[in-house]
């Protein structure tokens, strides 16, 4: 069971055109942007989806338009988690705002899940008659086209078919101008003319191009979301590295001097960093001065002392010691 996906995980390179191809699909919904599943309600049914039952659906509402009427949804869509034990961290105030990048990574992150549960059958899943349920659930415009009558369809074609038949009736009527080119007729609501097969290739071939820059987009957006992740760690937060790099990726205009400016940053940080490492050095050498005359004034005052008596002559050093032995004789004649 897929809950904790990794950044760098094949879920996150899905495009919103597969996407969204899979939300309509799967829940009978006709969406045309990811940013449309920011009330959770989505998020909601496909949990329901996938773990029957599981889901209150009337607390459920398919009309939340404010903030306060998304935060509900996803208050039912965490406690889903909980009773599943799912540790996916839910973003609300990120997706709630309706960024399309955070709900497409969100939506990514679901239909990983939702694939991973019993190989994403939902076969006998009714999504309108679980939605009728939920406040806003009825809403006509949330139905898929798909689910349109078969009748329109039916006389769409008969409709095409007859004037096929004009067409063909009119060409033969005028057999001896055989080079005359046929006439379209004029838009009267009719289907559209078809599209000619090298444009129908250009048209495949920006789909592609438009699907490989999504998922490039989106694998640079990630390498950028591990960085400012990177950068939030208490130990290196506060460092000058950290700082540019902040700067740089929360610059929200494209000035061409902003790397610049960042590595001035840097340079003045680690100069300030230089001057005062040089005063400390300055101090601590003028301290060694100090105490190294201090120490020599001691040794040459012993030495001094020491001098001093090697050099007394002989005389007085009888004297003294007569003294000494004067001093100290109990019989001292007077």
């Amino acid at each position: 069971m897929a809950t904790n996906i990794g950044m760098m995980d094949p879920a996150y390179f899905v495009g919103r055109t597969e996407i969204l191809s899979w939300i309509n699909s799967t829940l009978h919904l006709n969406i045309a942007k990811v940013e449309e599943a920011a009330s959770g309600a989505i998020q909601c049914q496909l949990m329901d989806a996938v773990h029957p039952g599981m889901v209150p659906m009337h607390r459920v509402n398919f009309d939340a338009k404010s903030e306060y009427d998304m935060i509900q949804n996803y208050k039912v869509l965490q406690d889903v988690f909980n009773k599943l034990k799912i540790t996916k961290h839910i973003e609300v105030s990120k997706l709630v705002k309706g960024r399309p990048l955070d709900n497409l990574e969100f939506m990514q992150w679901m239909k990983k899940y939702c694939d991973s549960i019993n190989g994403g059958q939902m076969n006998s899943y009714n999504p309108s008659e679980r939605r009728e349920a939920c406040k806003g659930g009825k809403d006509p415009k949330r139905t898929s086209s798909n689910q349109a009558p078969v009748k329109s369809s039916t006389a769409g074609s008969r409709t095409h078919q007859s004037q096929n038949n004009r067409r063909t009736e009119s060409s033969s009527s005028h057999p001896l101008n055989p080079s005359a080119k046929p006439t379209r007729p004029a838009s009267s609501g009719g289907p559209a003319p078809s599209v000619e097969p090298a444009y129908e290739k250009q048209i495949t071939e920006l789909k592609l191009s438009v699907d490989t820059l999504e998922k490039e987009r989106d694998f640079y957006f990630a390498k950028l979301r591990d960085i400012e992740i990177l950068c939030q760690t208490p130990e290196i937060e506060s460092s000058a590295v950290v700082g540019a790099i902040h700067k740089i990726l929360y610059a929200t205009d494209d000035n061409a001097s902003l790397l610049e400016e960042a590595q001035a940053m840097i340079t003045r940080k680690y100069q300030n960093q230089s001057v005062v490492e040089e005063e400390k050095e300055e101090v601590e050498a003028d301290k060694v001065p100090k105490l190294e005359s201090q120490k020599r004034k001691s040794i040459l005052n012993i030495e001094v002392n020491v001098a001093a008596d090697s050099t007394l002559s002989p005389k007085r050093r009888i004297s003294d010691a007569s003294d000494v032995h004067s001093s100290g004789s109990p019989l001292v004649s007077c």
